[in-house]
């Protein structure tokens, strides 16, 4: 039996009941989990900084000698694809005076000039070009290229770590998440526009995206009327997390013979959170929104990269009115929305109202994440 019918199945069967997935009891979390500094500060190091964190889909950078540029958490990016296909990401600042390599934020070349003194650079980070180097002196080539990050792609997904000279295992990370990964087939998507979305604090803006306990009060407009509140289907491979969330056609499926459902997941939206800062949601319709979320400088903010996403480039005006209807539709659920909401949580959080937060069994994917967390920087990281 498929994915989709199997977990079509186990949610008409919480519709039909009236349940949801559940944890095995509540968890409390105080609330300095999101106010302490320190706290935060060494939660970012190691969740952050020292393990994978996705950065990009293949689809951005899909064609050798494409390139792209983005600022992480104050680190400015280059992320490339060499003659041979491989991806690679360096820190984009030249190593002789600390410029930045490269202003443009995508593009298709195999060479990066540094505009203050001309010192260039291969798209596998090699310094291949030192202006006036008879008269400047000597330099040592092998060991003055880019500062390059492990990155690694997997299932359609860049993945990297921050932190110069530190390297990972995808596979042992993604273990048998990979799998559920690929099938949604990232790389096969258009990409249709892209934009960044400031929020409040980290955790608070991550709880947001883990939970349908709040969708039928504050999305009342925008996804509470095709989707089931409260019904939540939750499974997890490590620290990675998937759900499943029933739409309001779902009781149609009570009609029709399991064995006949032809497309099960037209009754369901399936949600792929890949730990800690990716969510994929693949919406039917030809449509899927993609966020990266990251943690500011300090617990209060967070920046959010959103991409949206078609099944094909648009083709004719109808095509384009229907992406562009789903991208709108998006913004206004995220920002106007769900980060509006959370804002007003970020402004409370030191009013004293509250010395912590009961996450209920109902919120089992919340639960999840903050347990996560708290392992992988018991661990100093991945």
């Amino acid at each position: 039996m498929s994915d989709a019918r199997q977990l079509a199945q186990r949610a008409l069967k919480h519709f039909n009941e009236g349940t949801t997935d559940r944890a095995p009891s509540q968890l409390t979390v105080p609330v300095s989990a999101y106010t302490d500094e320190a706290q935060f500060q060494a939660e970012r190091q190691a969740v952050y900084f020292e393990s994978p964190i996705a950065i990009a889909l293949s689809l951005e950078i899909p064609q050798p000698g494409d390139f792209q540029t983005q600022t992480i958490m104050g680190v400015p990016l280059l992320i490339t694809r060499d003659r041979d296909g491989l991806i690679h990401c360096f820190i984009n600042v030249c190593r002789h005076r600390g410029a930045k390599v490269c202003s443009a934020e995508k593009g298709h070349q195999s060479r990066f000039s540094c505009p203050y003194h001309a010192w260039t650079y291969s798209n596998r980070g090699d310094l291949i070009g030192v202006y006036g180097e008879d008269s400047f002196g000597g330099v040592d080539r092998a060991t003055m290229g880019l500062t390059a990050l492990y990155c690694v792609e997997r299932a359609g997904v860049v993945f990297a770590c921050l932190t110069p000279g530190k390297s990972f295992d995808i596979d042992s990370w993604l273990g048998g998440f990979a799998d559920k990964l690929a099938d949604q087939k990232l790389t096969d998507w258009h990409l249709y526009t892209e934009r960044w979305l400031p929020g409040a604090g980290w955790k608070a803006t991550l709880d947001g995206y883990l939970e349908v306990y709040h969708h039928d009060s504050v999305h009342g407009k925008t996804v509470g009327p095709y989707t089931v509140g409260n019904l939540l289907v939750h499974d997890t491979w490590g620290a990675h997390q998937r759900m499943v969330i029933a739409k309001k056609n779902i009781s149609e499926l009570n009609d029709i013979e399991v064995d006949s459902w032809e497309s099960p997941e037209s009754y369901i939206r399936v949600v792929h959170s890949v730990f800690p800062n990716l969510s994929i949601s693949a919406i039917l319709g030809g449509h899927c929104l993609i966020g990266f979320i990251y943690p500011g400088e300090t617990s209060t903010t967070t920046s959010t990269r959103q991409l949206i996403l078609s099944a094909t480039q648009p083709a004719s005006d109808e095509d384009s009115e229907a992406v562009e209807t789903f991208s709108q539709m998006t913004l206004q659920a995220v920002r106007d929305e769900d980060y509006a909401l959370v804002a007003t949580i970020q402004d409370a959080l030191h009013s004293g109202a509250n010395d912590s937060f009961l996450i209920g069994r109902n919120e089992p994917a919340v639960q999840h994440y903050h347990r996560a967390v708290a392992s992988i920087s018991a661990a100093g990281g991945s």
